[in-house]
């Protein structure tokens, strides 16, 4: 049986696409959710087991253009953990 578990980290603008891009290669990763520093939700996108390359282009593209414009923000991540 699966648990899920939340995570916020609070990051600069600038490093919000690379820590996308690192929190998707861990591939326990369900939901990853973009708010400003005032808690207003910017973006948010689920994730599935295998989305990966053109398919997720996009995402990562409105990623980048967003952390041009933001300065600090928090990623709220939704992780899937196995139960023994």
């Amino acid at each position: 049986m699966a648990t899920i578990t939340k995570e916020s980290i609070k990051i600069q603008g600038e490093k919000v696409l690379n820590k996308v891009k690192e929190l998707v290669k861990e591939g326990n990763v369900r939901k990853i959710t973009i708010h400003e520093k005032d808690g207003k939700e910017l973006m948010s996108f689920p994730l599935s087991i295998g989305v990966v390359g053109a398919v997720f282009a996009p995402v990562l593209a409105a990623v980048g253009a967003l952390a041009a414009l933001i300065g600090e923000c928090t990623i709220t991540v939704e992780r899937e953990e196995q139960q023994p």
